[in-house]
């Protein structure tokens, strides 16, 4: 089985650190910066040997050029994207599979936020490393993708296992919970759901990862039933002020 770690970086990111055993490899997912993945890397004694890119955004790449000097590791990252990623080595979309050591990947096309945004699925070990498609009882910002694109992605996403982890880049959770309530307040499941995030974070505790289940029965862009009612949560959500 995989390892990962969550490194918190820049003001709420988070970089994920996957380590394969058996092959002793190592990927950093989405790495905003280099020193702390570095040292993370050198403090437990693990050889990176790949980075995976979900999206062109800085604070997902800015740590590659630095990162791939000092380890000589290989970057894969969207096609659709690479002409915004100088640092690339291979460029993948939706369908194909990637390798770390003995555990496969394969890659979902998931564009809204970025135009070719991807994510990252590991069938065997239940892993889906999402970038900012989905959050927990949330989704990222349509920057230059549709309401459509995003409700497609949830749609896509909400046919994983119940059990698949979800590793997310932000920690968002609190703020999309409050607004997740004005939309769905009668949610006994969200409401449970708030009470846990609200402790963890009293406690400065991470809310990340999640599961495609908690996402099923508390996300309010996941539970959209139309394009129409996902376009109209994120346009609500994009200027909440609770």
């Amino acid at each position: 089985m995989i390892e990962v770690i969550r490194i918190p970086a820049l003001s709420d990111n988070y970089i994920w650190l996957v380590h394969e055993p058996v092959s002793g490899e190592t990927a950093v997912i989405d790495p905003a910066e280099a020193a702390p993945v570095l040292a993370e890397a050198a403090r437990r004694d693990w050889r990176i040997t790949q980075i995976w890119n979900t999206h062109w955004h800085p604070d997902h790449v800015g740590g590659n050029a630095a990162i791939k000097a000092a380890t000589g590791c290989f970057i894969t990252g969207p096609k659709a994207e690479a002409d915004k990623i100088d640092t690339l080595d291979a460029t993948v979309a939706g369908g194909d599979e990637v390798a770390l050591g003995d555990v496969s990947a394969t890659v979902l096309d998931v564009p809204a936020h970025t135009n070719g945004h991807i994510a990252y699925h590991l069938p065997r070990e239940q892993a889906v490393f999402v970038g900012d498609t989905l959050f927990p009882m949330g989704c990222g910002r349509l920057f230059e993708g549709t309401a459509a694109q995003m409700f497609d992605n949830m749609r896509q996403l909400a046919t994983l296992p119940d059990e698949t982890v979800v590793y997310c880049a932000h920690e968002y959770t609190q703020a999309n919970g409050r607004y997740a309530l004005v939309a769905e307040p009668d949610n006994d499941a969200l409401v449970e759901r708030m009470e846990r995030v609200n402790a963890m974070r009293a406690r400065g505790e991470p809310t990340v990862p999640s599961t495609i289940g908690e996402e099923r029965a508390t996300n309010p862009f996941m539970r959209a039933t139309s394009i129409e009612q996902l376009a109209e949560r994120r346009s609500a959500k994009d200027v909440f002020k609770g």
